[in-house]
């Protein structure tokens, strides 16, 4: 593996030829995070969470590898996009209201074998026949299953509010249901613990609370793998042939695959490594994305301006939302100004070293979020750019 200072060369040399800002996937470190992802993975397929990728010419990449096997999509316009595309094996993540992309699905039996659709509300089946306008295909279901962690008889959550289906009865209830319904056929059961695969559990200078984090996630990694092995078992009383049991993220894959009830892994981030993964006990990934901001002004002693630069992540704010300066390294914000949305001045020995021109190198929060902000990514091997694709929003697609 490069030096931090090695990266920097070859980056500003391989950009040399482009105008700032712009944004670059790093192939080598690219690809040993995905070799990561399914040694991590123990045997069980890797299905990509396109959401932190946003780019077809990397999703194709990813999937020519052995050890991953189908998207994760989110949104219904996206997952009939890439389903057009030629990717033959989309779920979608989320529950969705698109009337128009019901109704395509359900004109289409080649989109209605390639798409999955998430479900964990009878009124969400409604709203599929209510738009299908005339289409009879068959559509198919996944199952959502809520697994926050409750503590405290339930007065304290930890995790995500997304499924109301807690207890496998619940879901067997609503596999039951499905089934009885025409037009519709449960093939799959999800269960995402963004509590264990999104949260870091080594904070830098916080060890007390790296320390909570960690024996929270080992109290819900027991309670999840125990419920979610009944609710499989319930789910498959009522449908013996389901296809998958999707779960894990980036940051849980090989706890989550060690669950026999689960058949597959969701993972996406690790593919890119943003700044909110640099805080994990249990894997350790290379840098993939990052963009660049120019150099445009040197106002003193120890501080630059580069142009631009306030990309901010969702989630709760805070200061983790925030992309990090990471190259040259030892540079910070102004704590008055933060990432400006024109211009971000940027603090530190290394900006008396920095030219007008030169490039500061950054990385994002989080990771397909990045492709919303640039047309293309440059692909880097070695020190050169090798070929540029088009984010998705370079094809004109903005689907949140």
């Amino acid at each position: 593996m490069n030096s931090p200072a090695a990266d920097r060369a070859r980056y500003d040399r391989a950009t040399a030829h482009l105008d700032a800002p712009l944004a670059l996937v790093d192939l080598e470190a690219f690809d040993a995070n995905a070799d990561d992802l399914v040694r991590r993975a123990g045997g069980k397929p890797v299905r990509v969470a396109s959401k932190s990728v946003r780019c077809r010419a990397l999703l194709e990449r990813v999937l020519a590898r052995p050890g991953f096997a189908g998207i994760m999509s989110y949104t219904l316009a996206e997952s009939i996009w890439l389903a057009r595309s030629g990717f033959e094996d989309v779920l979608l993540a989320y529950p969705s209201a698109d009337r128009a992309g019901f109704a395509e699905l359900a004109a289409d039996p080649k989109l209605a074998a390639a798409v999955t659709v998430m479900v964990d509300d009878l009124a969400q089946l409604e709203l599929v026949d209510r738009a299908r306008d005339g289409g009879a295909q068959e559509i198919r279901v996944c199952l959502e299953l809520d697994t926050a962690l409750h503590l405290l008889g339930g007065r304290v959550r930890v995790g995500a509010r997304r499924s109301p289906l807690r207890e496998p009865a619940q879901l067997a209830e609503l596999a039951r249901a499905v089934s009885a319904r025409p037009g519709f056929r449960v093939v799959g059961l999800m269960g995402y613990e963004g509590h264990v695969a999104g949260v870091g559990d080594a904070l830098a200078g916080r060890p007390l609370r790296s320390r909570a984090i960690r024996l929270m996630q080992g109290a819900a990694r027991k309670e999840l793998a125990a419920r979610r092995a009944e609710a499989v078992r319930a789910v498959r009383a009522v449908v013996p042939d389901l296809e998958f049991v999707n779960g894990g993220g980036t940051g849980s894959v090989q706890q989550t695959a060690a669950e026999d009830a689960v058949t597959e892994i969701a993972a996406g981030s690790g593919l890119y490594v943003p700044r909110l993964f640099d805080n994990y006990t249990s894997f350790s990934g290379r840098p993939a994305a990052l963009f660049a901001q120019p150099v445009v002004r040197r106002p003193g002693v120890g501080v630059v301006t580069v142009l631009g630069g306030g990309y901010p992540a969702s989630g709760a704010p805070g200061a983790d939302r925030l992309p990090v300066p990471y190259l040259p390294e030892g540079l910070r914000y102004d704590p008055q100004e933060g990432a400006g949305e024109v211009q971000t001045p940027l603090l530190g020995s290394p900006a008396d070293d920095l030219l007008i021109g030169d490039r500061v190198w950054f990385r994002h929060a989080k990771a397909g979020e990045l492709c919303e902000r640039f047309d293309t990514l440059h692909l880097v091997q070695g020190d050169r750019v090798t070929a540029t694709a088009p984010t998705y929003r370079g094809e004109g697609r903005t689907f949140l």
